[in-house]
């Protein structure tokens, strides 16, 4: 906002960037426009991402105590799940092609490992269960 002028909305780009733009004709005479702007139009143009009030709470949440006591998990969690995904022993026999293919296959081994980890935390909880039992 310079001068305290809003900038107006004028459009969002293919890109998913809304651009907000100011009036030239208000900053044709102000003191401040070689600080403000370099363009020729004399338009101060500021552009942001659809999405980026949403990355900024993102990256308050990461920055936080409790997300980087978390972040530190995700090699252990996340990346593994990455890793098990790029090495299924079946995904290299089934060479796909095409957006639909590609979609269904990368579905499939998120379903697989979905089906992976409830396996893995029932078996904790029925050894849970039967050591409280004995």
């Amino acid at each position: 906002m310079p001068q305290n002028k809003e900038l107006t909305y004028k459009t969002t780009t293919r890109e998913g960037y809304r651009e907000y733009k100011s009036d030239s004709k208000k900053c044709t005479n102000c003191p401040f426009l070689s600080q403000c702007t370099r363009s020729k139009n004399k338009v101060k143009v500021v552009t942001r991402h659809v999405w980026e009030e949403h990355k900024e709470k993102v990256r308050l949440n990461r920055l936080s105590k409790s997300g980087k006591i978390l972040y530190k998990f995700r090699k252990e969690k996340i990346e593994r799940s990455f890793a098990d995904s790029g090495r299924a022993a079946w995904a290299s026999l089934l060479p796909v092609t095409g957006l639909k293919n590609t979609s269904e296959q990368a579905l499939l081994t998120a379903a697989c490992q979905n089906i992976k980890k409830i396996v893995t935390h029932l078996a904790k909880l029925e050894k849970v269960c039967c050591n409280t039992l004995s």
